[in-house]
């Protein structure tokens, strides 16, 4: 009887903090896109467009594609 009950209250816990998590992502990469990468060709309007419209795979995407790379 008691797993039946705490399995829902578990499955909120963690889809929250994905959430939470996921949103301190997006906000991370869209303030280092924001103050690090360079204005060539307004490749930082760009950037700051995909990763404000599409949450977080636009965050995703610049850290993959542009943050490494900028690392390097």
């Amino acid at each position: 009887m008691f797993d039946m009950i705490a399995m829902p209250f578990f499955n909120i816990i963690l889809l929250f903090g994905i959430g939470i998590f996921g949103t301190l992502f997006w906000i991370w990469m869209l303030i280092d896109c924001i103050t690090k990468e360079t204005d060539r060709s307004n490749e930082r309007l760009i950037w700051i467009i995909v990763i404000v419209f599409t949450h977080l795979l636009g965050a995703i995407l610049y850290f993959i594609l542009r943050k490494n790379k900028r690392n390097r």
